[in-house]
């Protein structure tokens, strides 16, 4: 009965793939199964106590009470300031909206730019929630396809390509979720001229895993002046801080998209918790190279990278390409089309994950849900000795299928 009061905007959107999996390896550790969950896409480390200490001397201080709507002043000072420290890019406080999470931060863009019918460019492997978040707003997603072969990166020539009168945003997320990849200078300056081509197309540079970069420097595409009044940055403290729990994103953009953001947001959500606000203040004011838990976290995340990947290598029948950044592994899973065991035949990678939870009892996602229906997802963000069981584990239930 109620299904019928339901939107046409939410019955076409589809449910996180990511959190389903998730969802689903607790129903089976409910029921006693050792159950390795590698679908989770968030550190398994603790925020830091200096910033967990700011949080608890936001309540002491009594900062309990509604915060301006974008943000408190001195957190956006805080991040102006962290913008100029770690990526060379210069914005006023009036031009940063702190938001609940980068997830929201995102939405907001979307809602202050697309009108319907606006083409959005996604390039394949993408995030989940972007086409999701695009709809929801009557974007259409436009998507590339960037295929292991070429490390997942799409290039300037195949964005020019896909580029219409009705291209209004092209979303660029590096390091990447799902597949680890980085951007280089180079990438990112060919981009950058196919924009300067192309005045009407604005981007959403989503860098919410910019510490977790094993490649070196992190490139932001704002950094080209000539563009970077239509580089709309997403970021937040969830990633690099371990803090994903006290949910604050922001955005740094051009006085107008700011603004267009803080307007929506005031009438949607008002502003980010006060208390998580003061703990971020910590956070930017951390100095990545100088902190110490920062570079202890990227240091874990990089030997267990290189340990997965020498793990999963010597599997027959994977593709695997390095990756440089994040905490994830997309795998190819394409000579395992077609393959069977028990009632299992593996057409997707959605398939794989599902019997590899099944008959390994390892939580992966499906590369479905990330527009690669030939991969998926291994997130790394666990102790290293559940790793090297879970691809043991992996690779006994692969030698089944035939």
């Amino acid at each position: 009965m109620c299904a019928s009061m339901l939107s046409n905007r939410i019955l076409r959107m589809p449910a996180s793939e990511t959190l389903a999996m998730s969802r689903r390896s607790s129903e089976l550790q409910s029921q006693g199964i050792d159950v390795i969950n590698l679908s989770i896409g968030e550190p398994d480390f603790d925020t830091p106590e200096l910033i967990k200490k700011a949080g608890v001397e936001g309540i002491e201080k009594n900062f309990t009470h509604y915060p301006p709507v974008p943000g408190y002043l001195d957190l956006r000072e805080a991040i102006a300031k962290k913008l100029i420290r770690d990526n060379n890019l210069e914005y006023k406080p009036s031009q940063i909206v702190v938001s609940n999470g980068a997830k929201h931060s995102l939405t907001n863009v979307f809602l202050a730019t697309l009108n319907e019918g606006d083409e959005v460019i996604i390039p394949t492997p993408y995030w989940v929630s972007y086409p999701a978040l695009v709809q929801l707003c009557d974007g259409i997603s436009v998507y590339i396809k960037a295929g292991i072969e070429q490390n997942f990166k799409v290039t300037a020539a195949q964005i020019q390509s896909a580029i219409t009168s009705k291209t209004k945003l092209l979303i660029l997320n590096s390091p990447s979720n799902p597949t680890g990849m980085v951007y280089t200078h180079s990438e990112l300056r060919a981009i950058a001229d196919v924009l300067l081509a192309n005045p009407q197309v604005y981007v959403v540079a989503d860098e919410i895993y910019e510490y977790i970069n094993f490649s070196g420097k992190h490139e932001s595409l704002a950094q080209f002046p000539e563009i970077k009044d239509r580089v709309i940055v997403v970021n937040g403290v969830s990633k690099g801080y371990a803090m994903t729990g006290w949910r604050i994103g922001y955005i740094a953009a051009c006085d107008e998209i700011a603004g267009a953001c803080s307007k929506i947001q005031g009438q949607m959500t008002s502003a980010a918790s006060s208390i998580a606000q003061r703990a971020a203040i910590a956070a930017m004011t951390e100095e990545p190279k100088k902190s110490e838990s920062i570079q202890s976290m990227v240091k874990t995340f990089k030997e267990r990278r290189d340990v997965v990947m020498s793990e999963l290598s010597a599997i027959p029948g994977l593709s695997v390409n390095m990756p440089e950044g994040a905490f994830y592994v997309f795998l190819n899973i394409k000579e395992f089309i077609n393959k069977s065991y028990k009632n299992y035949t593996i057409h997707t990678g959605a398939d794989l994950a599902n019997y590899l939870l099944d008959e390994a009892h390892v939580a992966l996602v499906g590369g479905d849900a990330f527009g690669d229906p030939q991969c998926v997802r291994i997130s790394y963000a666990t102790k290293m000795e559940r790793l090297v069981e879970a691809i043991a584990r992996i690779k006994t239930a692969l030698t089944k299928l035939a």
